[in-house]
Formats: structure tokens, C-alpha cells, sequence
């Protein structure tokens, strides 16, 4: 196959599965990544992807063996990823005179921060020797301004920002460009959770669009929608 491919975590709901939706009908192949493997296989069927173009991985990116593997699964199977989404993220409350919400805030970095370094690592060196590739890290606005009883959820999106950062200066010697979402409000199951007023609502599928025209345009930094910059701030 010489469609490009691309490789997403957190692809069996929200914000993932409909960038996997959007970058499939833009003629990519896919490379789904998800704990919830059976529910993504499920989704896949339903929409009728074919079986070529579409490849359902089973991990957990808090578990680096797991999301290690597969990795390395895509690489055998489908090759080295045009494009690498680490999407895969927790959002739940916590209140830091809780010793108790303490792991609260392990459970979260671990998945927001570590499981996005481990999702890139797989196939930095790769794209770096072939010169060529984007990293898309999904952040929040909630990085940019902490909001009351999410510390955890607010520090761990601002230390995705400064990570994609970093990495896209050790990386642009080479080609490969770092790109970072920076989504505001998305009507997903994770923001059904909210009980609070959410300005500038989007629907997933607006977001995706716009999201994918921003991964294609290879910009460095896009807050989706453009409104939520100065809310944020």
C-alpha cells in the first residue's frame, strides 16, 4: 500500500475515532490504537472500513510494554506511520487535600504525559532517518489556565504543551514536524462529565476537520476553535 498511514491512541471514542474517521475518508490507512480493543473493532466494522486499510491494536499507553508493542506491531504489519496521533487521555477531579487523590494525579500524568512520550517513541528515530513525519500531540486549553479541582488534568495539558515544545525542537533538524492540538470544548463523553458552562461547544466532527487541516498544514500549535486563545487566557 502507498496510502500514508496514520497511527492514533485513544481511538475507540470522542475526539480519536473521529480524526480516524476524517484522515480514512481523507485516504489514509489506519493504525487504531485502544484499550477498549472490542468496542474499536465494533466501531470498525460498523463504518465499514476495509480490512487493507484498517488495523485494530489492543493497548493501555500507561502500559509501556503495552503500547511498546504496539508500536512494533504497526511497524511489522503496516510499516513506519506518516503521521502519529497521541490522543489517549484521562480528565478526573481531584482535590489535593485528599492523600487518596494523590494517585488521582499519578493515574493522569501517567496517561496524559507518559503514554504520549511512549505513543512518539516507537517511531521517532524512524521518521528522523527517513526525514519526514508529524508528531501530533492533543493537548487542552485547560493547559494554558488551571481551573478549580482539575490540578491534575490542567498541570498534565500544560506539560503536554511544553513536551510537543521541546520535542519539536529536537526534531525539526531532521524533518519532522511536532504539532500540538490545543482543543477547547468538545462534545465527547469525557466532557459530558462537565457541570459547567462550556463556551464554543464543538461537535467531534467539526473538530476533526479542522484538526486534520491543521496536522496537513503541518503548523506547530493550533487551539481548535480559534475563540478559546483568548478565553484560555
Amino acid at each position: 500500500m502507498t496510502a500514508p498511514l496514520v497511527f492514533i491512541t485513544g481511538a475507540s471514542s470522542g475526539i480519536g475515532q473521529n480524526l480516524a474517521g476524517r484522515f480514512y475518508a481523507a485516504g489514509y490507512r489506519l493504525a487504531l490504537v485502544a484499550r477498549r480493543e472490542s468496542e474499536l473493532r465494533q466501531w470498525a466494522e460498523h463504518k465499514r472500513l476495509a480490512p487493507e486499510r484498517c488495523a485494530v491494536y489492543g493497548a493501555d499507553v500507561r502500559d509501556l510494554p503495552s503500547i511498546a508493542a504496539a508500536g512494533a506491531a504497526c511497524l511489522a504489519l503496516q510499516g513506519l506511520p506518516d503521521v502519529v496521533i497521541a490522543n489517549a487521555g484521562i480528565s478526573v477531579g481531584m482535590d489535593t487535600a485528599v492523600a487518596s487523590d494523590l494517585e488521582v494525579m499519578r493515574a493522569t500524568y501517567e496517561t496524559n504525559n507518559l503514554g504520549m512520550a511512549a505513543t512518539f517513541q516507537p517511531f521517532v528515530d524512524g521518521m528522523c532517518q527517513r526525514g519526514s513525519g508529524r508528531l501530533v500531540g492533543v493537548a487542552s486549553v485547560a493547559g494554558i489556565r488551571g481551573l478549580p479541582g482539575h490540578g491534575a488534568y490542567c498541570s498534565s495539558k500544560a506539560a503536554a504543551i511544553a513536551y510537543c515544545e521541546s520535542l519539536r525542537g529536537e526534531c525539526r533538524p531532521y524533518g519532522v514536524q511536532v504539532v500540538t492540538i490545543v482543543p477547547g470544548y468538545v462534545d465527547t463523553p469525557l466532557t459530558r462529565e462537565n457541570r459547567y458552562s462550556m463556551p464554543f461547544l464543538m461537535q467531534p466532527q467539526d473538530f476533526a476537520d479542522r484538526a486534520f487541516k491543521a496536522i496537513e498544514s503541518g503548523t506547530s500549535y493550533r487551539v481548535i476553535p480559534w475563540q478559546m486563545r483568548f478565553i484560555g487566557l
